[in-house]
């Protein structure tokens, strides 16, 4: 399968955005490694989590952060599939086990972003800086309910943890290393399924709102999210080298081999959004916020 050179671009590689479109986009790469029948615990595991983002598990709200919402989850789910492709293409193949813990660990992410019931005052925003505790949080409370085995839970709780910003992953006491390269993995998917997104321009307002209410310090008007994407796409850049190991470049082993592309359309797509901010940033002639609705074409 391979593109024209004018079609190489990440958002063409699926037909939409669509979680059910996604989901059947990483059964397809999963199956590539795996026999089907695994993968029914993370199809199981999937439909809880569309349930909980829709408001419908018992216990939780429904989503109400438009940055971290099931697009974002979704993003970081294909991007650890590719990830985890490439990987198996290069290095020994991640164990069926742990590819499911890995995939799960993915969906559960962000959990910690959905309000429980009692919980009033504000969005799931509010709860940006421990929103990773509260996601291992959620998986120990209800891993009965989502069909995921007492054994299991520590390893996703582990790989669940490697996302954390301020979690330095040397720090997190994985079981074995192929574990803290599931944790890599998951951790550099979270950067690239986001930062690559078709609309990550336009959901920065989006996030600058979560941060306010977070009251993350350093965002006291919606422009400095502009400038503090410059700077968090360095500390991403540092952090995908060195905390996780440099994982992202199995991206490029998961395009060339599955589509005959010898790019990395992760960090294509990264490279352009901050190439465009920084034209934003330089023209101060119109409303930047005109600017970050891009065209869908």
């Amino acid at each position: 399968m391979s593109l024209e050179k004018s079609e190489k671009q990440l958002s063409q590689l699926i037909k939409d955005k669509k979680p059910k479109t996604i989901m059947q986009e990483v059964k397809r790469i999963f199956c590539l490694n795996y026999p089907q029948k695994e993968f029914y615990r993370i199809l199981y595991c999937y439909a809880k989590i569309l349930e909980l983002f829709n408001g419908d598990f018992q216990g939780y709200k429904k989503c109400d952060t438009s940055y971290h919402d099931l697009n974002h989850t979704m993003d970081a789910v294909l991007a650890s599939a590719r990830l985890m492709d490439g990987y198996n293409l290069t290095k020994k193949k991640i164990s069926v086990e742990l590819a499911v813990n890995l995939l799960i660990a993915a969906l559960l992410h962000d959990t910690g972003y959905i309000q429980k019931i009692t919980e009033e005052g504000g969005t799931g925003a509010r709860f940006t800086i421990k929103h990773v505790q509260r996601s291992v949080d959620f998986l120990v409370k209800n891993n009965t309910q989502l069909k995921i085995n007492q054994s299991d839970v520590e390893i996703i709780s582990h790989i669940i943890k490697s996302t954390g910003l301020q979690i330095k992953i040397d720090k997190i006491d994985f079981f074995s290393p192929d574990e803290r390269i599931a944790g890599s993995i998951l951790g550099s998917a979270d950067l690239l399924g986001q930062m690559s997104s078709r609309d990550y321009l336009e959901k920065l307002l989006f996030l600058y709102s979560e941060f306010k209410e977070a009251k993350i310090p350093g965002f006291n008007t919606e422009f400095d999210i502009l400038r503090k994407t410059i700077d968090f796409f360095k500390i991403t850049k540092r952090k995908l080298v060195k905390d996780y190991g440099d994982v992202y470049h199995y991206a490029f082993i998961h395009f060339e081999e599955r589509f005959g592309i010898k790019e990395n359309l992760y960090m294509k797509a990264i490279k352009r959004h901050i190439d465009y901010i920084n034209d934003i940033i330089l023209d101060d002639r119109s409303n930047f916020r005109k600017k970050l609705k891009r065209s869908k074409k």
